[in-house]
């Protein structure tokens, strides 16, 4: 039997190979994401300096979704964030996709913030 303490370590394990690639710099910072069972989380960090840039998640004032672990929830929440990008001045992103499945809310938080003006 898998448990959800075993399930965050294997998590974890793949977050760190996908980390050893990435880095975000100021004119392409990271996008890296979190999700638990019932919110999802976004930061635009830059890692050379050590700062967060922007964040939404479906915890802030301006997310307005009726229900926040879902895959609608992750697509109001890629756009949300792709707004703040672009209103900062980044266009082009790296994703990080935290070790989790490229699959489901990962996924749709993905495409959204491409629709929404970022190029990842």
């Amino acid at each position: 039997m898998i448990t959800k303490q075993d399930k965050n370590a294997t998590r974890k394990k793949r977050h760190g190979r996908v980390r050893r690639h990435l880095t975000g710099t100021s004119e392409r910072p990271r996008l890296n994401v979190y999700r638990s069972n019932k919110h999802i989380y976004v930061q635009l960090i830059d890692d050379l300096a050590g700062v967060t840039v922007t964040s939404a998640s479906t915890v802030d004032k301006e997310f307005n979704g009726e229900s926040t672990g879902n895959v609608e929830a992750a697509k109001q929440v890629g756009e949300l964030v792709a707004k703040r990008a672009v209103e900062k001045g980044y266009k082009s992103v790296v994703f990080d996709r935290g070790g989790y499945l490229y699959h489901g809310r990962v996924e749709v938080l993905a495409e959204a913030a491409r629709e929404a003006g970022l190029e990842f």
